[in-house]
């Protein structure tokens, strides 16, 4: 095994682990989701006028879940992908997207972005150095 597989190794698990932690953070929106019905409901039967303000908050809830439920699957997918050795086009992106995520996906994602640009890492993966 070589220092390249070796590391490669560790940024699979380590994509797991992320992915993993994405997939659980993105239940937290889903308060603002029930929040905002809960709002909208009491606006409806206490005036019967459309409640923007709950409905603004299912829509933030909704959008930051399906942003963050996405994101865990393909930072997922990165992992299994660095496993086989396999698009390596896809496992760069999701690294980039991974650098707007806090700062364990700012360092996943810039040290996943220098060993991928390694030539050797490159020769892995089937691309010309």
């Amino acid at each position: 095994m070589t220092a390249e597989n070796h590391n490669l190794n560790v940024f699979r698990v380590l994509f797991l682990i992320k992915g993993i932690f994405t997939l659980l953070i993105s239940f937290f929106p889903l308060i603002y989701i029930f929040m905002g019905l809960f709002i909208f409901n009491n606006e409806w039967q206490n005036s019967h006028e459309f409640g923007l303000t709950g409905l603004a908050f299912v829509l933030f809830g909704s959008v930051i879940f399906l942003f963050l439920l996405t994101l865990g699957v393909l930072t997922l997918l990165a992992g299994k992908y660095i496993g086989d050795r396999r698009k390596y086009d896809f496992i760069f992106v999701i690294a980039i997207l991974n650098c707007f995520t806090g700062i364990l996906g700012i360092l996943l994602g810039i040290f996943t972005i220098i060993e991928l640009n390694k030539p050797q890492v490159k020769q892995l993966f089937g691309k010309p150095v």
